[in-house]
């Protein structure tokens, strides 16, 4: 009897041996289910990244040519100098040029130390101590000998003429290029003021008219409280503001 319940035993733990091992190769085969389900994943997170990248590239390359597009338009067309109307050219001064319909008469000129420059046609032009529309009616009655009814326009690019010089006693002595008319007041504040051992009520003028010097008194004394207003003058290019 037993040896009966020994057998038995024997053969409910073969029985469990045998469903133990049965098990794992379900085991491994959910194992493989998961990995292959991961691997799968993967490789569709890849694929989105990799389309969104090129999406990203794409956009750049069109705005990146659109840029410089935009740049290359704005390189076409310079931008002309904001000027007064009734300014007077001087020596250096660059001018843009041109006649509608004719790329062959639209040039940058500059005017040279003589206050002369020259234009296809009609040769050597006066520009200095002209105005823009001056030298414009001057062009357009020269062209019409050999155009009819020119269409003519001409633009400041550059204003390089109206310089200034303070020299003596201010805080930033030297030349001044400006691209605008400017009083004695003005220039004494782009060189930074006057300092304290100036003479404020000597500071003078020189400026030269046909080779020959003249003197302008200023006394900034009396300007500063608002006495001599008149003595502000405006500034022609080649002046000298002296502070001793």
């Amino acid at each position: 009897m037993r040896v009966e319940q020994a057998e038995v035993k024997k053969a409910e733990v073969k029985v469990e041996v045998k469903a133990q091992s049965g098990s794992g190769p379900r085991s491994t085969s959910a194992l493989t289910s998961t990995s292959t389900s991961v691997d799968l994943n993967l490789s569709l997170f890849r694929a989105a990244t990799c389309r969104t990248g090129m999406l990203v590239l794409f956009f750049a390359v069109l705005v990146g040519g659109a840029l410089s597009h935009s740049s290359n338009a704005l390189g076409a067309s310079p931008m002309a100098a904001e000027v007064d109307p009734g300014y007077r050219l001087g020596a250096e001064d660059v001018m843009l040029i041109s006649v509608w319909k004719d790329e062959q008469l639209t040039r940058e000129v500059v005017v040279r130390p003589d206050g002369m420059f020259s234009f296809p046609l009609v040769g050597d032009v006066q520009a200095e101590d002209r105005t823009v529309e001056e030298i414009r009616a001057d062009v357009v009655k020269r062209l019409t000998k050999y155009i009819p009814n020119p269409n003519v326009s001409v633009a400041v690019m550059k204003v390089l003429s109206y310089k200034v010089y303070v020299v003596g006693r201010v805080n930033k002595p030297g030349e001044y290029l400006i691209g605008h008319y400017t009083d004695v007041l003005q220039a004494l504040s782009l060189a930074g003021g006057l300092t304290p051992f100036a003479a404020e009520n000597d500071i003078k003028v020189i400026r030269r008219v046909k080779g020959q010097p003249q003197t302008f008194p200023f006394r900034y004394g009396d300007v500063r409280k608002g006495n001599g207003l008149e003595q502000n003058i405006l500034l022609k290019r080649g002046d000298v503001v002296m502070v001793p």
